[in-house]
């Protein structure tokens, strides 16, 4: 059964957006989980129609209905997983190429949901049945570090983080031609409107989204870049490298193919993805506040591409 939870606003809050109110105050709930309650008409100030941003006024009474958490029918399968770090609270993994995060059409079987189910007793249930634990994702074809909530409490605060951008991620990507340290791309992304299973920089929804480039080699026409987001869009670092002309090597969707490839080049025929490896994460570890940071090696593909190159 559902749980409802009556709060009454109080003068010190009067004027805060309906969303910013509830954070903190509905247990184990981010705030990107609270707007979807409001979306759903699950949060109620008697008959008024409601959005995350509508102001609060002192002595409302908001009703938020905290639905029943459904239990995963998901069956648990043995596969490997490199853990990095465990404790009470989470663990850190390095995601191969290939994995697929969350179950989704197409992908019932096999992913590292299911891995986790078979290593984790207590995954945290926030995510929902398909993506318990799962507090952000990397593409099925880029490799390297993720964190997992492995509690409530700890979802909750590592979603905050990844939300208010606290949280250090750096990649390494092998893009087309010669990009510079230093160049910075602020450009919102959202569902491209002409192919929906596409990202755009010119999409006519878009949410913000911001990469940087924080060090660049140059090689035969290609670059290995370091870059560092401080957002976490959908196909992020993909789109904005595209969007600048400098696609990553070997991405199918957004230009990093090509067909004729010079001698210089031709290593990197034995691409079989996207040349972007995580590489780097850091965040606050959501009990005892430790800084906590993590490095990835190049995994063996894309390395032997770079010496090849070299």
């Amino acid at each position: 059964m559902s749980e409802f939870l009556e709060l009454v606003v109080p003068e010190d809050s009067s004027g805060a957006r309906l969303d910013h109110f509830l954070v903190g105050l509905v247990p184990n709930h981010s705030r990107s989980q609270i707007q979807k309650l409001i979306k759903n008409g699950q949060v109620r100030i008697g008959t008024r129609a409601l959005r995350p941003n509508t102001p609060v006024k002192a002595g409302e009474v908001v009703t938020v209905e905290i639905p029943a958490m459904v239990p995963t029918t998901l069956v648990p399968e043995d596969l490997p997983l490199a853990i990095l770090y465990e404790d009470a609270d989470l663990l850190v993994l390095d995601k191969p190429a290939g994995l697929v995060v969350h179950p989704g059409v197409g992908n019932v079987r096999g992913t590292l949901v299911h891995a986790l189910l078979h290593r984790v007793r207590d995954l945290s249930g926030i995510g929902g049945e398909e993506r318990p634990g799962i507090v952000h994702r990397l593409d099925r074809g880029t490799s390297g570090l993720m964190v997992v909530a492995k509690s409530d409490a700890s979802h909750v605060e590592l979603s905050r983080q990844f939300q208010d951008r606290e949280v250090e991620k750096e990649y390494i990507a092998l893009v087309w031609g010669i990009v510079h340290a230093g160049r910075r791309i602020d450009t919102p992304i959202g569902r491209d409107p002409s192919h929906r299973a596409l990202m755009s920089a010119r999409a006519r929804r878009a949410r913000s989204a911001v990469t940087r480039i924080t060090k660049a080699q140059r090689l035969r026409g290609v670059t290995l870049a370091h870059v560092a987001i401080a957002t976490g869009r959908t196909h992020q670092i993909r789109v904005h490298l595209s969007s600048i002309g400098h696609p990553v090597v070997g991405d199918p969707l957004y230009g990093g193919i090509r067909r004729h490839l010079a001698a210089d080049h031709r290593p990197l025929a034995h691409l079989e993805r996207p040349f972007l490896h995580a590489a780097r994460l850091a965040f606050t570890h959501p009990r005892d506040g430790r800084r906590m940071e993590f490095t990835s090696p190049l995994p063996g593909d894309l390395s032997r591409v770079l010496e090849e190159l070299a």
